[in-house]
């Protein structure tokens, strides 16, 4: 098929080009993490200049080898294997290069970590796409590859009044996953940006304060008169305070305690 050819763009592979090497820049942790968990290790990953993605695990910023003639993505995800939180669980930090480029330091951030996890989402949402037989699919997907993708008018839209505030506070109510599917498919606009369904769940867990997984939402602090209660949606999500950790959803929960 006169498409194949270009299909491995799709995972941003192709031609060797000229390796670039570039300093990352980490973020500071929300207080409240740090408060609870302390320093973490990072998981960074990244497109090296061969088009492969690449993964390292450093607990400070590192130097890496980038392409440097098309859009790609660095996303860096804090963990504490002391504490039992594994690589993926917190929501990450990140870049898309070249827009978060400043001289040869690319510096990550917390909503830089919206736009590298959509950036994986789009590509594995194209190759999906393009593994279809049809034509028209395989078209569709070559064009809306995550390396043509607007990422400054998508940044912008991120702080529009017309999309629901809960977003524009925190990016992570979003199903990105569905979202890249859904732009693949049929094109962006920002009628896509739209918040998960979530239910305000009391659960009878300790008092106290509670982290949650993303950087945007601060903590949850109760009382002891009170019964804590949780935004839940229908995927599992993660609560943690000094007292244990909750894992729930809208089917089930379970409190995990530390003593």
């Amino acid at each position: 098929m006169k498409y194949l050819c270009v299909l491995a763009g799709l995972l941003l592979s192709g031609c060797r080009l000229v390796d670039s090497v570039y300093s990352l820049e980490l973020p500071d942790l929300p207080a409240s993490w740090e408060d609870l968990l302390g320093p973490p290790q990072w998981r960074v990953e990244w497109i090296s200049p061969g088009g492969k993605k690449e993964s390292l695990t450093t607990v400070k910023g590192l130097e890496i080898s980038m392409p440097h003639t098309w859009a790609s993505p660095v996303s860096a995800g804090p963990f504490w294997p002391d504490a039992g939180i594994r690589p993926g669980l917190f929501y990450p930090a990140g870049a898309i290069f070249p827009f978060d480029l400043s001289g040869n330091t690319l510096a990550l951030s917390w909503r830089g970590g919206v736009d590298a996890v959509l950036y994986w989402e789009l590509a594995a949402a194209c190759a999906a796409q393009a593994a279809d037989t049809d034509e028209a699919s395989i078209r569709s997907a070559l064009l809306r590859q995550p390396r043509n993708f607007d990422w400054p008018r998508f940044r912008e839209l991120l702080d529009d009044p017309s999309i629901p505030e809960e977003v524009r506070l925190d990016p992570w109510t979003v199903d990105w996953k569905t979202t890249a599917a859904r732009i693949v498919l049929s094109g962006f606009d920002k009628r896509r940006i739209v918040p998960e369904a979530w239910e305000e769940t009391p659960i009878p867990v300790p008092a106290g304060s509670w982290i949650g997984l993303s950087p945007f939402a601060p903590p949850l602090v109760f009382d002891g008169d009170e019964t804590p209660v949780f935004p839940i949606g229908s995927k599992t999500g993660s609560w943690f305070s000094p007292a244990g950790v909750l894992r729930c959803n809208t089917e089930t929960w379970i409190f995990i305690s530390k003593q």
